[in-house]
């Protein structure tokens, strides 16, 4: 008996989903998460979930791990000092960078502008000129390269990156510096552009090589501890990390590219929210993921996550493909202050994390939170976790007291109100940002609601954004970790080539693909995958000729069939895309600038949840009643038990419905309907649909 376990570290807690491969059973467990060494909540979850499922830890085959360590290293600034190697003339290039400043117009006058990954005197530009299309204008002075290493090497850098220009095209002198570094800084982990972003702008392949090096090291340690700990503690499986896109790569993978791993955890949430959709029939949906710390939100349409060629963490934005995740710094453990300056109520981003965590915890946390907040509400029980841990009310009505003696609001639920009334509206600003900028409306999207507090805010964000239903998955709280067991490994290859579609044709784009293909399957199946069960997509950045930025459009690879259609195909949907995105079109000839193979391997089988058929009435599930406060006022509420619902029960609102690892507030006038793969289905009472 063999099983596979999916670990996603928050900030607040990790979560650990354990699954029987033989069977598809599931078991779960949840516990604080320890910032200073994740790989310390990581183990304290395993052990703990074996042993609730009565198993070995030796019988476990694979760990799937979504990990946020790359990401707090560029949050925190606490990545490795890098050395930067640049082709003569172009050292300043991260100093250059692009003219935009985030903002209003006033932007440019309050915005700090972050300093560079790579120093300027950890900068050194070598003798060497490779051409556009790959030839070489000037030879690499190997000479030269070695003097200017030294220099880094006397600077006492912890990593090196290597950006040529043009290296895209031909990156022979990358890896010709890449080997003299070896000799001349032996042990240092060396990032080459030519490997980590093969594409043209040397601006962005310059940052992401830069910022693939700053989190290495770190990333490295923690990689190599967290292995090593497994094997101490007996677990003979493989380890494997997700990546920003939603796929798994191996740990030796990801501590060679960890740049691809800034949205690791997230993506994990996005990967489990598409297997509940799948379950309920709701194609299109929206994601909320509120967790102690930040909020994430993505958009979904016809079960596949819309993914985009950016990655941003912080004031960082690099060249990386991920999930099109934007996040908020809205959790359960965000702060309520009230300026000085304003005397008006602000919510985040700072976060009392796992440590001290908010007043509730009773770990000596005194400042206000959300989860403070929502038990001065009654929204929350009296623990969490399953019982592991106790929440203090007392201790969150004296933290929130200060919101309303700060405030002139009056009574300490009013002011609890406050907090969450804007954290609630904080977290639509982030859902408005993938749906209704990117010309969607959310009406035409159902929500899905989860992490530890996503469920406590689910119905309120339904009702601010019209998206119906809120869909509550089973055990939300663990849906990333979920997420991370149930994906499959991926790899991505990619061929940057800057041709108007009157320099293509069919045959000559579909040789391309073929072989960008091939070079995916090599790898997928070094990995172990075999070929027949590999998948490969193919995706293209195209734009108008003349245009300074491209868009992302699926390539239909059935299209180039020899019909002749493949390219007209293609620009059909880029017009598509251009014009949702923009509301017009151009004349200009179409470029294909960057064309790229994804090849996947299968997902694993896990047993869906297939509840018993009741009635209506969910009177079986309740346990209490209760008050709670609601839009000003206090009423009283119905207490369930989520593991006693059945299909089809029906439980109207006010109501509050209490699990292991999450807790559903159901607001008056709207109902949840039990749906038979265990989902909460919330809709307005008077809604029509079915």
């Amino acid at each position: 008996m063999t099983h596979r376990l999916g670990v996603d570290v928050g900030g607040t807690f990790t979560d650990v989903l354990l699954i029987d491969e033989d069977t598809g059973a599931t078991y779960r467990e949840k516990t604080p998460s320890t910032p200073d060494d994740q790989s310390v909540g990581v183990l304290r979850g395993i052990t703990s979930v074996c042993a609730d499922a009565g198993v070995d830890i030796g019988d476990i085959r694979s760990v799937l791990h979504g990990t946020t360590v790359a990401t707090n290293a560029i949050l925190e600034g606490k990545g490795a000092r890098v050395g930067l190697v640049t082709t003569q003339g172009f050292r300043q290039v991260l100093q250059i960078a692009r003219s935009f400043v985030p903002g209003g117009l006033a932007g440019w006058i309050i915005w700090p502008k972050p300093e560079p990954l790579a120093a300027l005197e950890d900068t050194v530009e070598v003798a060497e000129r490779v051409g556009s299309e790959g030839e070489v204008v000037r030879a690499l002075d190997e000479d030269d390269v070695r003097t200017q290493l030294r220099k880094l090497k006397a600077h006492d850098v912890e990593a090196l990156s290597i950006s040529l220009l043009n290296s895209y095209a031909n990156p022979t002198h990358e890896r010709r510096v890449g080997e003299i570094a070896a000799e001349e800084l032996p042990g240092l982990q060396v990032s080459l552009s030519s490997t980590v972003l093969a594409e043209l702008r040397e601006y962005e392949r310059t940052l992401t090589t830069v910022a693939n090096a700053c989190v290495q090291p770190r990333v490295a340690r923690y990689v190599e501890h967290l292995e090593s700990q497994l094997e101490k503690a007996g677990a003979d499986g493989k380890l494997y990390i997700l990546r920003s896109d939603g796929g798994l790569v191996s740990a030796k993978a990801a501590e060679e590219n960890p740049v691809s791993m800034l949205m690791s955890g997230p993506a994990g949430g996005v990967t489990g929210a598409v297997r509940v959709a799948e379950q309920t029939g709701f194609a299109d949906f929206l994601t909320f993921d509120m967790g102690g710390t930040s909020t994430d939100v993505a958009l979904v349409q016809n079960f596949a996550p819309r993914v985009g060629r950016e990655t941003s963490v912080g004031d960082l934005t690099v060249r990386a493909t991920s999930v099109d995740v934007r996040t908020v710094g809205a959790g359960g453990g965000s702060i309520a202050h009230v300026p000085e300056l304003t005397q008006a109520l602000r919510v985040g981003p700072q976060s009392a994390g796992a440590a001290p965590g908010p007043a509730a915890y009773g770990a000596g946390g005194t400042e206000p939170t959300v989860t403070d907040a929502n038990v001065v509400l009654g929204y929350l029980p009296t623990e969490l976790a399953g019982g592991e841990l106790p929440l203090d009310r007392d201790a969150s009505v004296a933290a929130v007291k200060s919101i309303a003696d700060g405030t002139g609001l009056g009574s300490v639920e009013a002011a609890a109100q406050g907090i969450i009334d804007i954290v609630n509206e904080n977290m639509l600003g982030a859902l408005r940002l993938v749906s209704v900028q990117q010309g969607f409306d959310p009406r035409d999207f159902a929500l899905i609601a989860y992490g530890g507090a996503g469920p406590l805010h689910g119905n309120a964000l339904g009702k601010l954004t019209g998206a119906w239903p809120v869909i509550i998955p089973p055990s939300p709280g663990v849906l990333c970790a979920l997420g991370d067991a149930t994906t499959g490994l991926r790899d991505e290859a990619v061929r940057t080539l800057v041709r108007t579609f009157g320099q293509l044709s069919d045959d000559s784009l579909r040789q391309i693909l073929d072989e960008l293909s091939a070079e995916v399957r090599a790898s997928l199946t070094e990995q172990g995958v075999p070929e027949s069960e590999q998948q490969v997509t193919y995706g293209a950045d195209l734009r108008y000729h003349g245009q300074g930025f491209e868009i992302p459009v699926d390539i239909d690879v059935a299209a180039f069939d020899g019909s002749g259609g493949g390219l007209a195909a293609l620009r059909t949907a880029f017009d598509a895309e251009h014009e949702r995105l923009f509301s017009f079109l151009l004349d200009n000839e179409h470029e294909l600038v960057t064309v790229r193979a994804t090849g996947s391997g299968p997902r694993p089988t896990v047993a869906e949840t297939v509840l018993a058929d009741g009635e209506a009435d969910a009177v079986g599930a309740a346990v209490r009643r209760q008050p709670i406060w609601v839009d000003g006022a206090q009423v009283e509420a119905t207490i369930y038990e989520r593991g006693k619902l059945v299909a089809g029960n029906v439980v109207a609102g006010p109501a509050v419905i209490t699990e292991m690892d999450s807790t559903t507030l159901v607001l008056p006038d709207h109902a949840a309907t039990v749906h038979r793969s265990g989902s909460l289905l919330i809709r307005p009472i008077d809604s029509q649909e079915g």
